[in-house]
């Protein structure tokens, strides 16, 4: 057998088609943070438009997002173009001072084209050719879509890609699933033919001699699918392996055909190019993603309201993308959505209060999706800056023009701004989907709740953090936090070694270094290649339901709860900082600490062999958190978020949020400003915080 070598795809080649190389973040040129949202006057005649542009003037609506949604309406039959009401929109903007950003419009396809090219829809997963119909609805292998797609783009940017209204361009609109028709199964055995080079390096990979499955020819492999590999659903395989990869592919195939949209602009206009993402979105690996990005947006729909930390954590992972360069907030609701069994309204002070967390955390942009409600189709009930009656007076009209008055208060004071963690948490797409995919020890663990929950008490210390993914530089961390770190892959246990080695500290969480990039388990002991840095194997796994809970007590005393995966640890140079409770395992260890020693100090390495509770994770994490001195002013102070951005300036802004149900009073940290109010503001000084209240302190 051959020997096994790393094989990532060339990240300057996607789908064997160069693209331009990935380059530092761009950003729009604006004078303040962008303020405004998506738009679709096309809907409308133009009375209403008379009546929204003085509704924009009273909320200080600066930004507009055009143009998403026309693909049909500027190219009505192919290769026949009207952009007559585009030119219209754009003109009204640019006339009333407001800046735009441009869509493609090419989120959704028109229905000449699934008629005339049937193979621009997508076959799902169960083997079923889709007919026209909804939006993100195009097949990213057919070189139809394509085709027309980048001409569209083209055309666009020929028409205004100079055009002193245009700030940025809007590529699509919240790419996502995947398609399994037959031309992505032969585009996929083109991209496994560069990432593998010989069927003999696939089999390998793979472990084709199980079940028989070995390849001699490449057309005998199929996309793996309902029809194929999968049983019961896209989250069981019998093959790890062909499903990763096309997971990967998939990514790889969004890249493509947004790239060649950005080429096509890139000939015509100098503007940065986004599309917006989707927070955590499990199916594309935003990480693979970010370099072909010029600045990473995204759209803001929290799906509990009493997670404040989970959003934090998504705004972080935008910023971490670009390297830490800000990023837009392409949309929030004002008020409601209207894409669940239940949409209940934003809460008085809510919708501000999350607009202020995006900024505290890297957003030059709080957009809105609407500025106007949809006359009809599925979105008329979601929120918008103008209900239906276009009315001025509704509680959320009000809410969004004292926004808009604080955000034009404000100027550029934070334009640019960056935020310079020492605290890092690594998240890994491939791990998540590896992790989710496993028969054992637990399919009922969730990789992003148990992200979420790690970064919790980072969030309640006040530590900056950033997401980063395990590819990334790791030098200027104190704290690297990695959970279900599943894959292990080229040097990523090295760097996270010489994390410790230069007195870091770092934190494991179980189930990590089970596998290699390929999800081959490696023969040796758990934790793999993390083993040596934590000092310490797995001799055991345990699982059980999620409402089934072992206690697990600290060597100080403490106590908590571990759920769903229990990893009976035995140390081999760590230290027990705390054991299970109960069960047959009862008083073996449940985490370890590992003490390094390097030319530059003594790092710690901690294991933790449960999904741990609140409480324990708090226990562990704070620990490491105050070990380097990070946390912040207000660590402990129920509800109350801190952030901080340095500008460009050098001016330091610090964001004091307050996101519980009592008012808190604090002693503020440092002398200050308040941007907000103009308040001049004293250390020392003893300050009210009732829920929903910010501080925009510029010290």
């Amino acid at each position: 057998m051959p020997e096994r070598r790393p094989r990532p795809v060339p990240k300057r080649s996607v789908l064997g088609h160069p693209v331009a190389p990935p380059s530092p973040a761009r950003l729009p040129r604006l004078d303040r943070i962008a303020y405004g949202g998506d738009y679709s006057p096309e809907q409308w005649d133009g009375d209403v438009w008379d009546r929204d542009h003085r509704a924009f003037d009273a909320a200080h609506i600066s930004t507009l997002t055009v143009g998403v949604f026309t693909w049909s309406l500027t190219e009505p039959e192919e290769g026949r173009f009207d952009f007559s009401t585009l030119d219209a929109i754009i003109r009204r903007a640019a006339d009333e001072g407001r800046t735009v950003c441009l869509g493609t419009g090419t989120g959704a396809i028109p229905p000449w084209m699934a008629r005339a090219y049937p193979d621009t829809t997508r076959v799902d997963f169960d083997g079923r050719r889709h007919r026209y119909g909804q939006r993100h609805n195009a097949c990213w292998s057919s070189p139809d879509f394509r085709r027309l797609a980048a001409r569209m783009a083209e055309r666009l940017a020929e028409r205004y890609g100079d055009h002193p209204a245009v700030v940025a361009w809007h590529v699509g609109n919240e790419y996502g699933g995947r398609c399994y028709c037959d031309l992505c199964a032969a585009e996929f055995r083109q991209w496994l033919r560069r990432r593998y080079g010989t069927l003999d390096e696939l089999n390998a990979a793979w472990n084709t001699t199980f079940w028989s499955h070995r390849f001699t020819d490449w057309d005998e492999i199929e996309a793996p699918s309902a029809l194929t590999e999968h049983w019961g659903g896209e989250g069981k395989t019998a093959f790890q392996g062909i499903t990763l990869d096309y997971r990967r592919f998939s990514t790889d195939n969004a890249i493509r055909q947004f790239a060649d949209e950005k080429a096509a602009i890139r000939a015509h206009s100098d503007r940065p190019v986004t599309t917006n993402f989707m927070g955590f979105y499990e199916p594309l690996d935003y990480h693979r993603w970010a370099p072909h990005l010029d600045f990473a947006s995204w759209d803001n729909y929290p799906r509990r309201m009493d997670e404040p930390w989970g959003t934090a954590l998504a705004h972080d992972l935008m910023r971490g993308l670009k390297d830490g360069a800000p990023f837009w907030l392409m949309e929030q609701t004002p008020s409601v959505t209207a894409s669940r069994d239940v949409n209940p309204q934003r809460r008085p002070g809510i919708m501000r209060l999350w607009s202020w967390q995006a900024v505290a955390h890297g957003a030059d942009s709080v957009l809105f999706f609407q500025m106007r409600a949809s006359h009809g189709a599925c979105e008329m009930t979601h929120g918008a800056v103008l209900d239906h009656s276009g009315r001025l007076d509704t509680r959320t009209f009000r809410e969004v023009a004292a926004l808009g008055g604080e955000l034009a208060s404000v100027g550029d004071a934070l334009l640019g701004a960056r935020t310079s963690a020492r605290c890092a948490i690594v998240v890994d797409w491939e791990s998540w989907w590896a992790v989710e995919m496993a028969d054992g020890p637990n399919r009922l663990l969730r990789y992003l709740p148990t992200v979420t929950e790690w970064a919790r008490p980072f969030w309640e210390a006040g530590a900056q953090l950033d997401v980063v993914p395990p590819t990334a530089d790791l030098g200027a961390y104190d704290v690297v936090a990695a959970p279900l770190l599943h894959l292990v892959a080229g040097d990523t246990a090295e760097r996270l070694h010489a994390v410790a080695e230069r007195g870091g500290t770092v934190i494991i969480g179980c189930l990590s270094g089970r596998a290699d990039e390929d999800d081959l388990r490696f023969l040796g002991d758990v934790p793999g290649p993390l083993a040596r840095m934590a000092g310490v194997r797995v001799a055991e796994t345990d699982a059980a339901e999620p409402a089934v809970a072992n206690p697990v007590r600290f060597s100080d005393g403490a106590t908590a709860r571990g759920r769903m995966v229990f990893e009976v640890l035995v140390p081999e140079g760590a230290e027990v900082m705390a054991r299970y409770g109960a069960d047959y395992y009862a008083g073996e260890p449940a985490v370890t600490r590992n003490v390094i020693r390097g030319p530059e100090g003594e790092g710690h390495v901690w294991y933790v062999g449960s999904v741990l509770d609140e409480e324990g994770m708090t226990q562990v994490a704070r620990s490491a958190i105050e070990r380097h001195g990070l946390a912040g002013p207000y660590a402990g102070v129920p509800g109350l978020e801190f952030a901080t951005r340095e500008a460009p300036s050098g001016a330091v802004i610090d964001f004091l949020l307050h996101h519980g149900a009592e008012a808190v009073t604090v002693r503020l940290h440092a002398d200050g400003t308040d941007l907000l109010t103009g308040r001049v503001l004293r250390e020392g000084e003893a300050v009210v915080l009732n829920p929903t209240d910010v501080i925009v302190l510029r010290r």
